[in-house]
């Protein structure tokens, strides 16, 4: 449990503050008590053991103060969110680096059956949508649980220049806005961006995550650490996924792999990209790990790395249990404030029905004393 207001805790001193003044007027009234020279009638006007009657309504009402003070401060409790009220954004990089083939057949063929295992392991209980960038991010699908759209949108994936990470998280907020009203879209201000939350700490976390997928670094739009701090304003974890090796292999894409239909490959096919160097020794595609990692770490997300397509599919598969019903932060101030209100009422009426029925009767008190001194006035 977490308070949104811890200083309203301050109130509890009330607490010992009344136990204090209760103390000093009781040691007051033994001052001024009234003697009397008979304890037998006074044993026998007030009930026995009242002492236990005086103690629970002071202890039920400083245990209400309690409540009260816990409740002003509005404590916060974490409940797991279901799985059918989460949604997940799965941003694949498909740039012309992904037609690679340290990774068999390539990078984009393998990413492709990962993507497909990962939606039928979620059995259409959670929303997912689907985001692919290279030069640029669009939105292919929308959170669904509908499974067959989703995989016909792998199926179809075609790679092109350029690689805009950044602009894929937002991508991916603004999808993830469209469904859950508590998360604004990137062109409006989110309550914490004026003053962001420590890295890895935001606020409170929202049921829905993003996924980035990518082998790559930013080269175009906006820096992917900005978008994280979007993210992050609004409470959505990020895990980022570092796909690839470091060692040079061929490009190789068929034609339904490539934007413009364009078929290449080491035998010397045509490319489009401008990643310098040809095809037959092919070339290194450097994964920028530093900031993949550090967008994770804004967003409280999570960084791996798969170097082959068994790697990529164990991390796809694992992922669930990171993020899915995940735990949200839910205000309970109202319940301390609901017991904290009855035990105060609940004191308030003991005390005035004991306090009634401990007074002294007045039949009892009108009663002549009886002894020797009542018989002495009788004369014969």
């Amino acid at each position: 449990m977490s308070l949104s207001w811890p200083w309203a805790l301050a109130a509890l001193l009330v607490v010992p503050l009344l136990l204090a003044a209760r103390w000093w007027a009781n040691r007051r009234r033994r001052r001024y008590a009234v003697r009397v020279s008979s304890l037998a009638l006074i044993r026998a006007a007030v009930p026995g053991r009242t002492s236990w009657r005086r103690r629970i309504p002071v202890i039920l009402f400083s245990a209400a103060l309690v409540f009260l003070a816990i409740g002003a401060a509005r404590p916060q409790a974490a409940v797991r969110v279901p799985a059918n009220a989460t949604s997940i954004l799965l941003a694949i990089d498909v740039s012309r680096s992904m037609c690679s083939t340290d990774v068999q057949p390539n990078r984009i063929t393998a990413a492709q059956a990962a993507a497909r295992e990962f939606i039928k392991a979620e059995g259409g209980e959670t929303k997912i949508g689907l985001v692919t960038f290279s030069g640029i991010a669009a939105m292919l699908v929308e959170p669904t649980t509908d499974q067959d759209k989703l995989l016909k949108a792998i199926d179809g994936l075609r790679t092109g220049r350029g690689t805009a990470i950044g602009q894929a998280i937002l991508t991916s907020i603004d999808a993830i806005a469209e469904t859950n009203p508590a998360v604004p879209p990137t062109g409006v201000t989110a309550a914490e961006e004026a003053s962001p939350a420590p890295s890895g700490a935001p606020a409170e976390y929202q049921a829905d995550t993003i996924v980035v997928l990518t082998d790559g670094a930013n080269t175009q739009g906006v820096e992917p650490v900005t978008a994280a701090e979007q993210a992050s304003a609004r409470g959505l974890r990020v895990y980022t996924i570092g796909f690839g090796t470091t060692q040079p292999a061929p490009m190789v894409c068929s034609a339904d792999q490539i934007s413009d239909g364009s078929a290449f490959g080491s035998d010397g096919g045509r490319f489009g990209g401008g990643f310098g160097g040809g095809f037959g020794g092919g070339r290194v595609q450097q994964i920028d790990e530093d900031t993949l990692e550090k967008v994770a770490e804004i967003t409280g997300g999570e960084y791996f790395r798969a170097e082959d397509a068994e790697q990529l599919q164990d991390v796809l598969t694992d992922l669930p249990s990171n993020f899915v019903g995940q735990l949200k932060k839910v205000e309970i101030s109202v319940w301390f404030v609901l017991l904290g209100t009855l035990l105060a009422v609940a004191a308030v009426v003991l005390s005035l029905r004991w306090n009634r029925s401990l007074s002294v009767p007045a039949s009892v008190a009108a009663k002549p004393p009886a002894g020797p001194a009542a018989g002495a006035d009788r004369s014969p």
